[in-house]
């Protein structure tokens, strides 16, 4: 309607302009084309009769871009202090900033093998009173210093961390001392902290992302060994730990002499081996023997050999919308040689937003929010996992996807251009972790979890950079085939099973959220049991805190 607007301020403007030729008696006039299409096929006759003149860049020319230049993470010093303690310090003063990390040797691959998660509570404990200070003391004490402190338990060991400015340093360290080394266990925290870490193991199941973490530890290593179970422990075995069993964990496992305390920043060697005399010269270890996970053996740490795990899993979740999709198998020990150069294989196949899996399932067929790949690092050997949520009537499509981009990365491995991008990746990655004293300590704390030197990033670097395509491709047939693997799926079985069976997948395995798998015949009694969980937790009273 408003092109037919006689009134219009163009309309008026042609008028003019022919009135205008007109009076003039000019008949050579041309009159300016109606719309701008006409405008664009005189412009594009007239460029047709013209050579185009040169595009100018104004910016000038382009710059050639040199080498990358290697990265060099900062120096680590190494000493022990009176009470045995090991300590990795890296000086930094730029900023008035100091970060500590503690690491010790007792994650949940030593949880007692009817006890899982024991590790993790004892570690939620150690700040519920400590020292002369009660719960609320110890932290209140934290947030008046502006201090950041952080407790938590992983695989191979339980990690304490404390971010603080310098001027507040001593003050805070005291506070995390009194959290390490002289943790009360007093019966009326132990009872509101349990009955929280239940209650949130019991919701668990009704995440399926976190379903899946829990079943694919289980189906790689076994239900029951070290690496197994998840580190927040499982029902069953929450139910047998009280706080005797806490009392004894850290006693055997909390020491000086199997702990590494890693200090980043405005500090010197002095200062912190004066406040480690002064805070924790009294934390000494036990007369109980260390507790070791060594004596577990390197065979009780590594996946299940291919032929003894099931080679497709299913954990029902009726009517969901989204399925979680695992593709898993071996990977390795953070110590083996192939694990610095396996990264370049993992950055192009997912571990990148612009990687296969994620381009392929969420760009181009749009199934899902992300897809990616790992390969985790641990003291045994540690999974490789594939793993994205995708649209449930889309499960089987984009399993049969996910395999496919292993297949071809196994077969084909990396091109130039993937491993140079690769490459430069993994330079700025590096420098980014290293870039802040909480991210120097949180990474050094990593390699002092995982039984790696200080140096390890330096040499890892060195292996990735000059790593050549047959290297990789090399590396990609050996651990990306996915012929051993074994596929887990979490969500509706009455949608899933059709789809797997369509792309040519064995009949799956039932198992249930805790990693255990469902006798055959017994899935509809398992499948209620799932739901009873569900149902108890709203049963609980709300969490206190």
């Amino acid at each position: 309607m408003n092109a037919a607007r006689p009134s219009s301020p163009r309309a008026l403007g042609l008028v003019s302009l022919l009135a205008l030729a007109a009076a003039c008696g000019d008949p050579q006039v041309t009159p300016p084309p109606n719309d701008p299409s006409d405008a664009v096929a005189a412009n594009t006759t007239k460029r047709a009769d013209t050579p185009p003149a040169p595009a100018v860049d104004v910016l000038g020319p382009k710059p050639t871009l040199g080498a990358p230049k290697p990265f060099t993470p900062p120096q680590v010093d190494v000493f022990q202090t009176k009470n045995g303690l090991t300590v990795w310090l890296v000086e930094r003063h730029g900023l008035p900033i100091v970060s500590v990390a503690l690491v010790v040797q007792g994650g949940s691959a030593s949880d007692p093998a009817d006890k899982p998660g024991l590790a993790n509570i004892t570690t939620d404990m150690l700040d519920e009173g400590a020292g002369k200070r009660s719960a609320v003391e110890v932290s209140s004490a934290i947030n008046d210093l502006g201090a950041t402190m952080a407790l938590g338990a992983g695989t191979d060991g339980a990690l304490a961390t404390l971010t603080v400015l310098k001027n507040n340093f001593d003050a805070a360290f005291d506070v995390f001392s009194d959290v390490i080394a002289r943790p009360r266990f007093e019966d009326k925290e132990w009872k509101r902290v349990s009955e929280l870490w239940r209650n949130d193991l019991k919701k668990r199941a009704d995440q399926p992302m976190s379903v899946s973490r829990v079943v694919n530890a289980a189906v790689l290593y076994g239900p029951g060994t070290p690496y197994g179970h998840p580190a927040d422990g499982l029902l069953e075995g929450a139910a047998k730990i009280d706080l005797p069993a806490v009392k004894r964990f850290y006693a055997d496992t909390f020491r000086p002499d199997r702990s590494v305390m890693v200090v980043a920043g405005d500090i010197t060697r002095k200062e912190v081996t004066d406040l480690v005399d002064r805070s924790l010269g009294a934390w000494k270890p036990g007369a109980a023997k260390a507790k070791t996970d060594a004596g577990k053996g390197a065979a009780a740490l590594a996946p299940r050999p291919a032929n003894a795990r099931p080679k497709v899993v299913l954990v029902d979740r009726p009517g969901a919308p989204q399925s979680v999709i695992a593709v898993l198998r071996e990977g390795v020990a953070a110590t083996d040689p192939d694990a610095a150069r396996l990264d370049l294989v993992n950055t192009v196949l997912g571990g990148s937003f612009t990687s296969r899996l994620n381009q392929n399932l969420r760009e181009e067929h749009h199934w899902a929010y992300g897809a990616g790949s790992s390969f985790y690092e641990m003291r045994g050997t540690g999974p490789f996992v594939a793993i994205a949520s995708v649209e449930t009537p889309a499960t089987g499509p984009a399993l049969k996807e996910m395999i496919g981009e292993l297949q071809k990365m196994a077969t084909s491995g990396l091109s130039a251009e993937d491993l140079d991008k690769a490459k430069a990746q993994d330079l700025a990655e590096l420098m980014q972790t290293y870039e802040t004293v909480s991210g120097i300590s949180r990474r050094l704390s990593t390699l002092a979890r995982l039984g790696l030197p200080p140096g390890h990033d330096l040499e890892a670097s060195r292996a990735r950079q000059s790593a050549k395509l047959d290297d990789v491709l090399a590396l990609a047939k050996k651990y990306i085939d996915p012929a051993p693997a074994t596929i887990v799926v979490v969500g509706p079985r009455a949608d899933v099973v059709p789809q797997l069976a369509a792309i040519g997948l064995a009949e799956p395995e039932a198992w249930d959220p805790e990693g255990k798998p469902i006798a055959a015949g017994g899935g509809g009694a398992k499948a209620k049991d799932a739901g009873d969980v569900k149902k108890d937790a709203a049963k609980k009273p709300a969490p206190k805190k």
